[in-house]
């Protein structure tokens, strides 16, 4: 941890004093310090003297842009929801304040060294001032920003790990007073989230000099996050600050992206950072008690306040919650409770999430990593020295290898205690692999390299929970084999038009057909699509038929079964190939095929008719409409394996299927002696639906375009849209 240290010391000498919040008059002096350069997509480029001067402009222009995301980010991330959209949200809230106070981030804020002290009053200030120049934007809640703040949103903290927990078995523990649980007040299939509409996770290739047709690395950045979370930026100072990429609405560092020496892209679902424990317990004169050992210990109560709006004003409710040593009480299960284990770290958290940025080379990002609080993410990375390399996962707890780490296990056991954190070292990893290239979409890292993989039987299960998925095996064939990889090559792989999940269900799918008696009623009336799903090639394109009546086949299959696949733990995708009957194969396309004639009059409705991307307002979550403009788009949904994903995640109430997650922020950068990269954003820069940056990158987007990056000073000032200082 002193070379950890010494590190950041390095990086951060300079920004060590006099750190005070600003005055609300010496605001104006900090915004002359900062010069904001839009390019010709509105993408903002910001440069100033100092760290903190950075930070301040790139807060100043994340909020010209989106302050409504901006604003709901750290409204959810305090638990504060309910106080905007009334009380169906406080068990949101309840889950958020388990975790996170107020007074603890004023306590971590003040033992926060200096230097990010003083970026965190930056990222105050430039919010601030931001409203205080305009009074015509109207917060929903937040009219002042607190330096602490910047505490309860620093990803590879807890922010998203929160989010495992269930809200309604929360609610259920908690809405009526918390009471003994009963022997069968729910079971463990319960504790499995629903499958998504459409996966979260990502995308990150890494290719080495030797497979590069200009002998430099290459990097794939491609997250599939909700569309609009995070919009593009560059943020540079006198300091070293110079950092290209995606930046979280509200966050002042790049998320994934690049500086000028190296590059990092972060994927989720590598080791396990998250624990549960049954505990067991008993009730004693109003008090509980859990076992542990030989003892009773006392759970810990804790009085919440939770204030949510009502339609007389502002109400409250308080919550008494409960703690065993290893967290708070989340829920009930088979006569016991659950407590959650997670990390909580968000200082160091923050500083691993920014120093990052500011690396130089392998061995600085190294000593980043080994902060080891980035707890929900793999790392793909490459550098302008030629190397590429490969985290999975980061804060990864040591623990008993006994144990099955997937389920909760027994509380009362001390043998299940975290024993510290396993050294960066110790987890999985590569460096510079044999095969030249590395890639991760969410799955386990033993194809990560393809024959230069990691080993399973190297490390304890628990070092990696995701098995294969689609996408993975997809990314081997576009990977694996290939030479003289350039950016359009990249791209090429990235968009590769592979549907790969149905290369084992579709002669399934024909095997059951083809058994049927030739009397039978279906053998006649699924005559054609079969002969349309026999002559595709497992690719979508805009004018398949196939694509369409694959995909809403598929759809049927999972509406229908994906309770069953939970329940028994199986991936979605095996549950198909292993468990269906040539009925049930049968009746989906049945089903499949009136749904399509149904929605839009034939069944042979190409896909570019039913896949659509549209923007139609600034709405958080978006509303769309058949009858308004849309964009045909080819990608579709990860569950098939497609490497560009596209899917809608909430319940549709369109004929069409309007993008909502998958591919938002792609860029592709080539580490050379002058960094060469290109990007896309899902819509464009703005969430302003004025602004004529709201829908300028939608067409490109649909089609698998990229724009150039922008990155030295001379090439933005050649490619200038408008150039002022925050606050004209």
């Amino acid at each position: 941890m002193r070379v950890v240290a010494s590190f950041v010391s390095l990086l951060c000498a300079a920004a060590c004093a006099n750190v005070v919040a600003a005055a609300p008059q010496s605001l104006p002096a900090a915004a002359q310090r900062v010069t904001i350069l839009r390019d010709t997509w509105g993408i903002p480029h910001v440069y100033g003297k100092t760290d903190a001067d950075a930070v301040f402009g790139l807060m100043y222009a994340q909020a010209e842009d989106d302050f409504k995301r901006i604003e709901r980010n750290y409204i959810n991330a305090m638990g504060r929801l309910a106080e905007v959209e009334g009380e169906g949200e406080l068990y949101r809230d309840l889950r958020m304040k388990l975790f996170i106070t107020p007074e603890q981030l004023k306590a971590e804020y003040r033992r926060s060294p200096a230097w990010l002290k003083q970026l965190m009053v930056a990222f105050a200030d430039g919010l601030n001032y931001y409203l205080a120049t305009h009074p015509e934007v109207k917060p929903a809640l937040i009219t002042h920003f607190e330096p602490w703040m910047a505490l309860s949103f620093s990803e590879g903290s807890i922010g998203g790990d929160i989010e495992t927990v269930d809200l309604k078995q929360l609610e259920a523990l908690y809405r009526d007073g918390a009471r003994l649980p009963q022997p069968k007040e729910a079971t463990l299939a319960a504790l499995y989230r629903p499958l998504e509409r459409e996966p979260g996770g990502s995308n990150g290739f890494a290719i080495a000099p030797r497979l590069t047709r200009n002998g430099y690395p290459l990097l794939l950045i491609n997250p599939h996050t909700s569309f609009y979370f995070r919009p593009e930026v560059q943020v540079s100072s006198e300091q070293g600050l110079n950092a290209y990429g995606a930046v979280t609405w509200g966050q002042f560092f790049v998320y994934q992206g690049f500086n000028d020496r190296l590059g990092w892209m972060h994927t989720s679902g590598g080791g396990d950072a998250i624990d549960e424990y049954l505990e067991t317990v008993r009730e004693r004169n109003g008090k509980f008690y859990y076992r542990y050992g030989q003892q009773w210990r006392a759970l810990k109560p804790v009085d919440i306040r939770l204030p949510y709006k009502s339609a007389q004003g502002m109400a409250s409710k308080v919550v008494r919650v409960y703690y065993s040593h290893h967290g708070p009480i989340v829920r009930a299960v088979d006569g016991k409770w659950v407590a959650v284990r997670m990390m909580n770290q968000p200082r160091q958290a923050l500083t691993q999430s920014y120093i990052r940025t500011k690396a130089r080379n392998y061995r600085e990002f190294y000593r980043a990593m080994e902060l080891r609080s980035n707890s929900s993410n793999n790392t793909v990375y490459a550098d302008v020295d030629g190397n590429i390399a490969y985290f999975h996962g980061n804060f990864i707890p040591r623990r008993d290898p006994r144990f099955d780490w997937k389920h909760p296990v027994d509380g009362s056991n001390p043998a299940t205690e975290w024993r510290g954190l396993h050294k960066v070292s110790e987890t999985i990893q590569l460096f510079n692999p044999r095969t030249g290239w590395i890639q991760n979409t969410n799955n386990w890292p033993y194809t990560a390299a393809g024959a230069a993989s990691p080993k399973a039987s190297d490390y304890p299960a628990y070092m990696s929970l995701q098995g294969e998925n689609a996408r993975g095996i997809h990314a081997l064939r576009v990977l694996q084999d290939q030479r003289d990889f350039t950016l359009d090559s990249l791209i090429a792989a990235a968009y590769d038009t592979l549907l790969p999940a149905f290369e084992p269900l579709l002669p399934q799918l024909f095997a059951a057909y083809d058994a049927l008696p030739e009397e039978a009623a279906q053998k006649a009336a699924l005559a054609p699509q079969i002969a349309a799903l026999r002559g595709w090639n497992l690719r979508y394109a805009l004018d398949s038929v196939p694509t369409s009546l694959a995909i809403f086949w598929a759809q049927e299959l999972s509406n229908s079964y994906s309770a069953a696949a939970r329940k028994l733990e199986m991936p979605l995708l095996d549950y198909f190939e292993q468990m269906l009957t040539p009925v049930q194969r049968l009746a989906a396309l049945e089903q499949a095929s009136a749904k399509l004639s149904a929605d839009f009059g034939q069944w042979q409705t190409p896909w570019g008719e039913i896949n659509r991307f549209q923007r139609l307002s600034d709405d958080l979550v978006q509303q769309f409409d058949d009858n308004q403009p849309s964009l045909p788009v080819p990608f579709a949904s990860a569950n098939w394996g497609s490497l560009a994903a596209y899917g809608m995640t909430s319940k549709s109430k369109t004929r069409r299927i309007y993008g909502e997650r998958g591919n938002s922020f792609v860029a592709v950068v080539e580490f050379g002696p002058q960094i060469r990269a290109r990007s896309v954003l899902a819509g464009g820069q703005s969430g302003n639906p004025a602004s004529p940056h709201f829908n300028d990158q939608a067409g490109m987007y649909a089609r698998g375009e990229f724009k150039e990056i922008w990155i030295s000073r001379k090439d933005v000032e050649a490619h200038l849209e408008r150039r002022y200082h925050p606050g004209e």
